[in-house]
């Protein structure tokens, strides 16, 4: 395994803690590409990414199971609303 300078160590600390602030930022993102997006190539591939970053948010697997198969932007808008104010532990 690589060794780290103490910098790079730091970086990497920083990125897993706030690894969760990271994840609602890029389901909010994608809340906004999926009202925009056109096609359903371009929807499966931010579905894709959405049930990612619901994983490295820690999200309940039962809501991820139900927003993944409902696939309405809508209601993942609304469980990030929550998040926002509660991220899920």
């Amino acid at each position: 395994m690589a060794e780290y300078s103490k910098h790079q160590q730091n970086i990497i600390r920083r990125y897993y803690d706030n690894r969760q602030s990271i994840a609602l930022q890029k389901l909010s993102e994608l809340v906004s590409e999926l009202y925009l997006a056109e096609n359903d190539k371009k929807r499966d591939q931010l579905w894709k990414r959405v049930a990612t970053h619901l994983e490295n948010l820690k999200a309940p697997p039962s809501l991820s199971q139900h927003i993944l198969a409902r696939r309405d932007p809508a209601i993942l808008a609304a469980n990030l609303e929550d998040w926002l104010v509660r991220p899920p532990r």
